[in-house]
């Protein structure tokens, strides 16, 4: 599948770091280094507009590797691109360590996956047919 992108960075295009990758990486464009402080979170900017077709949406995801190392993540994962938005993609970090972290520009902080979904129409109903779960919520299928 081809998506169209413009790229107003002066980082590489996002790629797939291995021939089985699901997602992209995607590198921070600032015009200075940003620190996040512990608790703190910010929009980093990445320079990059996609179109994606219709019945596509851009996920965005944390990295593991700067969750794991660093405790910085992605605050609202995943995060959603609709096919319809042109505007510059940012991310949402957040630093859940004790400890600061510096993001460098072209530094690779998130992944993109692409993804098809699929919209529905609700029918209102009174009742809903019967499952084995039923109304069970959280632990109700317990440890095993």
């Amino acid at each position: 599948m081809k998506v169209e992108i413009i790229n107003k960075s002066n980082n590489p295009l996002p790629k797939y770091a291995t021939p089985q990758s699901a997602g992209l990486d995607l590198r921070a464009f600032l015009d200075v280094p940003v620190t996040l402080h512990p608790g703190e979170h910010q929009l980093i900017k990445t320079g990059l507009h996609i179109a994606l077709p219709e019945g596509y949406e851009a996920q965005i995801r944390p990295r593991s590797g700067l969750a794991f190392k660093h405790g910085i993540t992605v605050l609202n994962a995943p995060g959603t691109i609709d096919s319809d938005y042109r505007g510059e993609i940012g991310v949402l970090l957040i630093n859940l360590s004790s400890a600061a972290y510096t993001i460098e520009s072209g530094e690779r902080i998130c992944q993109m996956v692409i993804a098809p979904y699929t919209q529905v129409k609700f029918e209102t109903q009174t009742k809903l047919e019967n499952s084995v779960r039923g109304e069970g919520g959280f632990g109700s299928t317990g440890k095993q």
